[in-house]
Formats: structure tokens, C-alpha cells, sequence
């Protein structure tokens, strides 16, 4: 197992600043939401814009995540967390600035871009500085960290809206990024993996290129019913319209350029991503968990806000109040459940924390009715917060 390397600062203060940075990428994931309908009434946008507000920024994250990961380890961990703090900074203020739906879509684009370079050199020098005895504490805090910022969005954002204005859901990363950027200076060490690893642009190319294709098709796929997006070279065929630009031809091409991508990757020295680790049982399954966790917080988050506002008739502020316990009790959690797995393994913390969660979720869709009130939520809510808490650090660790 990795040992950890020597720095002149506490590790747990070097964690402090990472945690800063790592809060606000993934609070945009779902801070969002909430803030819709003050979207639409402030720059008069449609539903397709509004769509894309939303999904600018998952698209381009999602999308730059690998070759931002390669791009740390050549140039450094320390030098790419800070570029992509400033970036997502200054697009902040951009979102917050916009005076129309295209240039609140053009910052997200920006936002996504700098959370991709930043979020990969928080796990490289969280890895790094602490030794494996100590990991599952310390994913414990990153994990409670990543549960509270997703569960923290529509709280804090129907905060901000209620009191200020949907232009506030921004302008509250302006004062944590610069904050985090001095501290991160002055307090990250320089950790630098594989300095004299090749960028690898065909191997970038056809990653993003398969990640781009399957997530934009996931994305608007009910947009076109699952068909064509463009007439450009269609036809009309077996009952059906369908062209070389459609859904299903994004899903064909995903498809492609992620053999192309294997079978390319495999032939070099230092590939961009090591599918020998997927040989190991705890590395996949590990990985597969953290993407369907993700997925079903993610599926949860935004239709449950917009049932609350549109349905039920909250404000945005009460929509969001109903999402806090599962913030606080996750947050009380998970640091808890990072010292159990150091202690007694992660196995049966993890599936504590998935059954947890996952009843949580069901209960949720159990009592979405038109006669639910705010405390109709908050028992499987409270339920799906111990899951989460419980599932980060294990998570973390085993993989």
C-alpha cells in the first residue's frame, strides 16, 4: 500500500483547504436547482435553456475529468488544484454577471471546466499525505464533505434565493474560492506523480470523445424522444425518422471510441487510465458503487426540488429546509463511520450504508404525494443521510 509522503504542514490542515475547494465544486451540483424559477422569471429563459444551465456543467466536468487527473500528475497536483480554483472563481462571478441564458450557459461551460481540474488533485494529495492507517478517517471528512455540499444545495440555495436573488447561488463561491486559493498557496505541498508521463492527445481525444457522445445523448435524449437532433443526412425508416446525428448514433459512437480508447490505451507504457486496476475485485466494485451512488443522489436532488416548489407549493426556501437534515445528519456520520473503517474494514460499513440509503431513497418516492408536508420527508430523508455518511469512506477506502 502507498505510503504517505512528508510535509511540513498537518495533514489535516492541508485536508482543510482541499475540503474548501472540493465543497464548492459539488454544492453547483445541485445548488442549481432550486433556483430555477428565478432563472426563468430574471433572464426570461426557456425550458431547453434552463436544461442547459443545469447540464453545461455536468457535460463538460464529467467530460474533462480523466485528462484533468493526467494533467496533475505531469504538471502537478498542487499547481492544478489552484488553476482550477481561480478558473472556477472568476466563472462564478461570470454566472453571477449574466444578463441573458447564453452567457449564464457559457460561465457554467467555464464552472465545469474548472471543477474537472480541480476535483481529481483533491483524492491525488489527500492519497499522498496520509498514511494508509490514517486514509479511512480522512476519506471519512472528504466523504462527509462530498454528501453535505450535494444535500447542502437546495438548503442553502432556497436560502439565498428567498433573502437575496438567484444571482446569490454564485456569488456565495466568490469569498470561499478566493479564501481557499491563499490558502491552498500558502499551505499545499508540491506533489508531482508522473512528470515525465506524455499527455497522450489521441488517447485524450477519443476519451472525451466517448464521454461527450454518451452523456449529451443521456441528456437530451428526452428532448428528441430518443431520436434525431438534426434533419441533416436523415431518412425515414422502418417506421421511423432517424439520421446519422441522432441519439442512438451518440450511443453507437460512445461505444466505438471507448473500444478505440481501450484497445489504444492498452499498447502504451503509461496509459491515461490503468484498466489493470479494474482486475482488482474491490478497485471495480468499488468504482461502480460510487457512480450508482452518485447517479441516484443526483436523480433524487432535482426532481424532488421541483415537486416541492411546483407541486406542493413551497418556497424555495422551505424546499430547501426539507433537504437539511439529510445534510447534517451526514455530516455527523461520516467522519464517524471513516473511524470505524480504519478500525474494523469497510465491507459491511458499506453495505450498512447503501441499504440505508437506498431504503431512504424508495421511502422518499413512497410519500411523494399531493398531501405530503414538509415533515412527511424528513424520517426517510434522515435515513438516506446515514446511508450516505456511512457509504463515502468505505467507499473510499476499499477502492
Amino acid at each position: 500500500m502507498q505510503a504517505a509522503i512528508q510535509t511540513r504542514r498537518s495533514p489535516w490542515i492541508i485536508l482543510l483547504v482541499l475540503c474548501l475547494g472540493f465543497f464548492m465544486i459539488l454544492l453547483d451540483l445541485t445548488i442549481v436547482n432550486v433556483a430555477i424559477p428565478s432563472i426563468i422569471d430574471g433572464l426570461h429563459a426557456g425550458l431547453d435553456e434552463i436544461l442547459w444551465v443545469l447540464n453545461a456543467y455536468i457535460l463538460v466536468y464529467a467530460v474533462l475529468l480523466i485528462t484533468a487527473g493526467r494533467l496533475g500528475d505531469k504538471y502537478g497536483a498542487k499547481r492544478l488544484f489552484l488553476v482550477g480554483l481561480a478558473v472556477f472563481t472568476f466563472a462564478s462571478i461570470g454566472c453571477s454577471l449574466a444578463q441573458s441564458p447564453g452567457q449564464l450557459i457559457v460561465a457554467r461551460i467555464v464552472q465545469g471546466i474548472g471543477g474537472a481540474i480541480l476535483t481529481p488533485q483533491t483524492l491525488s494529495i489527500l492519497t499522498n499525505i496520509f498514511p494508509p492507517s490514517r486514509r479511512g478517517a480522512a476519506f471519512g471528512v472528504w466523504g462527509a464533505v462530498a454528501g453535505v455540499a450535494s444535500v447542502t444545495g437546495p438548503t442553502l440555495g432556497g436560502f439565498l434565493v428567498t433573502n437575496f436573488s438567484w444571482q446569490a447561488v454564485f456569488w456565495v463561491n466568490v469569498p470561499v474560492g478566493v479564501v481557499a486559493f491563499i490558502l491552498g498557496v500558502w499551505l499545499l505541498p508540491g506533489i508531482r506523480l508522473g512528470r515525465d508521463q506524455d499527455l497522450d492527445p489521441v488517447g485524450v481525444l477519443l476519451a472525451s470523445g466517448s464521454l461527450f457522445a454518451v452523456v449529451f445523448g443521456l441528456i437530451e435524449g428526452q428532448r428528441y424522444h430518443w431520436g434525431t437532433f438534426t434533419d441533416t443526412l436523415s431518412f425515414d425508416a422502418a417506421g421511423g425518422h432517424w439520421g446519422l446525428f441522432s441519439i442512438p448514433s451518440l450511443f453507437v459512437a460512445s461505444v466505438v471510441l471507448f473500444v478505440l480508447f481501450v484497445l489504444w490505451d492498452r499498447g502504451r507504457a503509461d496509459p491515461l487510465v490503468p484498466f489493470a486496476l479494474f482486475k482488482d475485485r474491490n478497485f471495480a466494485i468499488g468504482n461502480a458503487l460510487a457512480a450508482i451512488v452518485f447517479f441516484g443522489m443526483m436523480g433524487l436532488f432535482l426532481p424532488l426540488t421541483i415537486f416541492l416548489q411546483s407541486v406542493l407549493g413551497f418556497s424555495a426556501l422551505k424546499a430547501g429546509l426539507t433537504f437539511a437534515p439529510m445534510s447534517l445528519v451526514s455530516m455527523v456520520v461520516a467522519p464517524i463511520a471513516g473511524r470505524a473503517t480504519d478500525r474494523f474494514g469497510g465491507k459491511y460499513i458499506l453495505l450498512a450504508g447503501l441499504s440505508c440509503f437506498s431504503v431512504g431513497m424508495g421511502l422518499v418516492i413512497w410519500v411523494s404525494s399531493l398531501s405530503a408536508g414538509q415533515f412527511t420527508f424528513l424520517p426517510p430523508l434522515v435515513l438516506a443521510g446515514v446511508g450516505l455518511g456511512c457509504t463515502f469512506a468505505p467507499m473510499t477506502t476499499v477502492t
